[in-house]
């Protein structure tokens, strides 16, 4: 009788340590990835030091893109985990954009003061085929929209510059990688312009509209300049001054109508 408890005991346990029964026939249509965006970024410091800093310092990305002959590709880390790449940062109404994006580095210096202007440093050939692919086949894979691949200074426009005004933007849209205004819809758009320039609050609603953190005070104040420089950094990098003109509003005009 005591071997018939004890063996009576023994299932118990073992049934209990089992634990409950996980019927995984039934999964849910009634979703999408996590991510949703791609963040494009410069180091603004050596190879060495960028991997130094994003495996071991308080940032990191997804990939590092290097500056050698062949643009290696470098992953850090899975893409479902969060890198800290973002900071404070707003798209499209979603803040923080580190729980919801790919960050990709690159290696470049970003630029250096010198006392004939600002001087930029610019991608190699290497570097723009290595992000193409890289873009192609994480949009492949996560279904990012075009218009999800994004800048830096996109999202964060009162503190960061990356990734600067000779990031291939036109080129990547052109590869499905991005977007960029028809330049014929543009220029007609902007003779109209130049006859009467919109409010400010026109240029702040769409500003918002295509995605920025944009104040809706009806005044050019610092914080909507910084986000008109950020915007014309992106689309007309040859100025990016802040400065609202007929030329950024066709810009704005025609990127909101081809959504």
């Amino acid at each position: 009788m005591k071997c018939l408890v004890l063996i009576a005991s023994l299932l118990l346990l073992a049934g209990c340590a089992g634990g409950p029964r996980i019927d995984t026939s039934h999964p849910s249509a009634n979703h999408d990835s996590r991510i949703q965006f791609v963040v494009m970024h410069y180091t603004s410091a050596s190879l060495e030091t960028s991997l130094q800093l994003l495996t071991h310092g308080e940032v990191s990305s997804h990939y590092l893109i290097s500056d050698d002959k062949r643009a290696t590709i470098y992953k850090l880390m899975d893409e479902n985990f969060r890198a800290w790449h973002a900071g404070e940062s707003e798209w499209q109404g979603r803040t923080w954009l580190n729980s919801s994006s790919i960050g990709i580095e690159i290696v470049n210096q970003g630029f250096e003061d010198t006392p004939t202007g600002r001087l930029w440093y610019p991608y190699s050939e290497a570097q723009i085929q290595s992000m193409i692919f890289l873009l192609k086949d994480i949009s492949k894979r996560q279904g990012i929209s075009p218009r999800h691949i994004i800048g830096h200074s996109d999202i964060a426009p009162m503190r960061k510059l990356d990734p600067g005004p000779l990031f291939p933007w036109k080129r990547l849209a052109a590869e499905g990688l991005g977007i960029w205004p028809d330049e014929q819809a543009v220029a007609r758009q902007q003779a109209q312009f130049a006859v009467q320039l919109p409010s400010i609050s026109w240029f702040q609603g769409q500003l918002a509209r295509l995605g920025y953190a944009t104040p809706q005070t009806g005044e050019l104040d610092v914080e909507t300049r910084n986000v008109l420089a950020a915007f014309q950094l992106h689309f007309r990098p040859s100025r990016f001054d802040g400065t609202p003109d007929a030329q950024t509003a066709a810009i704005l005009q025609v990127l909101n109508q081809t959504k």
